[in-house]
């Protein structure tokens, strides 16, 4: 009982942050780019809950999350191009595909590495994120609309604040769900100890997979809806990079909370777009070590991330 009281405060909450973000959006309080950054700070907490799913819950530590971001967005951007997408209701299949082909490539990939631990594993998911960029650098050889090294033009504007924030929630209840299932407690024990999950009947390798796979299928999701709201992609935008930035809002939000990726997905994004906003032109790159020094300072202030309690 507790726990469907749980997921229907989860839904109420929600429906008043849409409300009030909608009613501020509304009355012109802010300008469309803030409008637009809301929708990335939703578009890098789902990300970012993937590799929670993957690190956070499971402790596999992945440096090629951005890679499957990236699959996602290009498989979503092909799509709704080639196929004249202009309707929001047929883009939703669109973008489950994309979920789902992220998914896939997570779990044929996920066969081979999985067997690999920490450093190693590492090591072979930024080897996999490397690979996915340079594929994309020369992707104009296997088809000309994905452009290669000069990027991805004229993608379908189709995200919209109302798709973005229903599909971000509804994803949240769903891994929330899985968490709260006999998955996530096996997830929780195979981080804890895995040759001790293994001794007493947990399949680790089958939940590892699982949980590769989802993460990989919010990232492809994800993805999927940053493509369709900047219209416009490049390769570098999937580097090693990205995945550091997905990796370091895990950790300051807390391993294993779902909450402390929200808040942290939201300060990541409003400190680097409020320094760009703040910071004169000529000086704006000086955000790279204002960065660090928040970094510095929230490891300090909480060494364990924002959130510590497994689970919320």
């Amino acid at each position: 009982m507790k726990f469907f009281w749980e997921t229907r405060k989860v839904i109420l909450l929600s429906a008043l942050i849409y409300a009030i973000v909608k009613c501020v959006f509304f009355f012109g309080f802010v300008s469309q780019y803030i409008e637009q950054i809301t929708l990335y700070a939703l578009i890098v907490i789902l990300t970012s809950l993937g590799l929670n799913v993957i690190y956070g819950y499971t402790g596999q530590f992945s440096l090629g999350h951005a890679a499957f971001y990236g699959i996602g967005a290009y498989v979503s951007a092909y799509l709704t191009k080639v196929f004249g997408i202009e309707n929001v209701f047929a883009y939703i299949p669109i973008l489950f595909m994309s979920g789902a082909a992220a998914g896939l490539v997570g779990y044929l990939i996920g066969i081979p590495i999985l067997r690999l631990r920490d450093d190693f594993l590492a090591i072979a998911t930024l080897g996999f994120g490397t690979l996915v960029r340079v594929f994309l650098d020369n992707s104009d050889r296997f088809a000309e609309v994905l452009g290669g090294s000069r990027g991805f033009v004229g993608i379908p504007r189709l995200t919209t604040f109302e798709l973005a924030f229903l599909i971000v929630v509804f994803l949240i209840l769903i891994t929330r769900n899985l968490i709260f299932s006999r998955y996530g407690l096996f997830w929780r024990c195979i981080k804890s100890d895995e040759l001790a999950s293994a001794s007493i009947g947990i399949n680790t390798f089958s939940m590892k997979l699982m949980a590769f796979t989802y993460g990989c299928f919010l990232a492809g999701i994800g993805g999927a809806l940053y493509a369709n709201l900047y219209t416009f992609l490049h390769p570098s935008n999937f580097d090693i990079l990205k995945s550091i930035d997905f990796l370091i809002i895990v950790i300051v939000g807390g391993m294993g909370s779902i909450t402390g990726t929200i808040y942290a997905g939201l300060i990541w994004v409003g400190f680097i777009e409020g320094l760009r906003i703040v910071l004169p032109a000529e000086i704006v790159d000086l955000r790279w070590v204002f960065i660090p020094l928040l970094l510095i300072a929230l490891m300090m202030w909480k060494p364990h991330g924002l959130i510590t309690k497994s689970g919320r």
